[in-house]
């Protein structure tokens, strides 16, 4: 560390579609969803993560609430300045006298274009960062989970995040051949909203559509552990009038089983392309599984049957990314693949 160091800040993010973790020295210190809500007349910051997610859906004209992310990218330019801007500031809570200089890394898809990787270089360095890295998510999900990704071993990982499924075999510090498809866990809330609109005539909003993937959400109709049932309350799309309706995790898994045979699909056109020797060590080490979306119930036993490779869920797959960019960080100097 320099005499300067004091001076610097070094902050890891992974910039999600569903929600924004930072890293500080090793610990996460702002974990929120990634949404803001802004005046619809001075375009100013009203409410930033959790309290701006309460208001999603509920607001009136003068207020307007954006996810600044689509499909893992940064699809509102100003929004998501905004948002990175407001959650580095929460780390901060005590005034100071300047503003440290941040040295930060970011999380982005394995698919990101040159325009989309621009976007989120200059979104953070309008918020204040100095020297700004990126990584490519699925590395950091396999530095997270704890693999040795300098080594000569090949590891396959998914990462089911919120807008993008990554699927990438990963060897000697590299991509060996990937696919980042945008099928993931927003997919799939949004296909329990048309589900309930077309099966039971009931209009629901996203929250709650999210609230019976997170209760009730399964990839399997016969679990050994079934939750309840879990009800859901709304409009019926002809009468308008109030409706309650028992949802099973059978149904849910009906409606979610055409979005989970293309993230199959997927995977399965990944091990197509995988050179045999590293093939070899990815059917002996099993496949690793991230993100939010992989916590639904059932997947990695319906992944295993269907593929006839082992699946093993990281341990707390939510945060494998933040953690993995938050290890990248500390060894910046180390990691030929950090882009700058």
């Amino acid at each position: 560390m320099g005499l300067f160091s004091f001076l610097t800040q070094e902050i890891a993010i992974d910039l999600g579609t569903a929600n924004t973790i930072i890293i500080h020295n090793d610990k996460i210190v702002v974990n929120e969803p990634s949404i803001v809500a802004i005046d619809q007349h001075t375009s100013k910051l009203i409410a930033i993560g959790q309290k701006a997610l309460q208001m999603h859906g509920k607001t009136h004209e003068n207020i307007k609430t954006i996810k600044p992310l689509r499909d893992g990218v940064i699809a509102d330019f100003d929004a998501a300045e905004q948002m990175i801007r407001g959650l580095i500031k929460m780390i901060n809570k005590k005034p100071k006298m300047f503003n440290p200089a941040l040295k930060m890394v970011v999380c982005i898809p394995s698919g990101a274009t040159e325009v989309e990787r621009r976007a989120v270089r200059d979104s953070s360095e309008h918020a204040g960062g100095r020297d700004v890295y990126m990584i490519y998510e699925p590395m950091a999900a396999a530095i997270g989970i704890g693999i040795d990704i300098e080594a000569p071993d090949g590891s396959l990982v998914v990462d089911i995040g919120g807008g993008t499924t990554e699927i990438a075999v990963i060897a000697l510090g590299g991509i060996v051949c990937n696919q980042s498809i945008r099928i993931a866990g927003d997919g799939f809330t949004a296909d329990i909203q048309a589900y309930m609109r077309h099966q039971h005539n009931i209009k629901i909003g996203e929250r709650t559509a999210e609230n019976v993937k997170i209760n009730v959400g399964s990839s399997l109709p016969d679990l050994d552990d079934p939750p309840e049932d879990f009800t859901v309350r709304g409009p019926n799309l002809m009468t308008a009038m109030p409706i309650e309706i028992p949802i099973s995790y059978q149904e849910i898994a009906h409606c979610l089983d055409k979005s989970i045979s293309k993230i199959e699909t997927s995977i399965l056109a990944v091990l197509e392309q995988t050179p045999p020797e590293l093939y070899a060590d990815v059917v002996n080490r099993g496949i690793y599984m991230a993100g939010g979306g992989a916590l639904l119930r059932g997947l990695c036993k319906r992944f295993t049957e269907k593929i006839n490779i082992p699946f093993h869920l990281a341990e707390d797959p939510l945060q494998t990314i933040a953690r993995g960019t938050g290890i990248a960080l500390k060894n910046v100097d180390k990691f030929s693949f950090l882009m700058r």
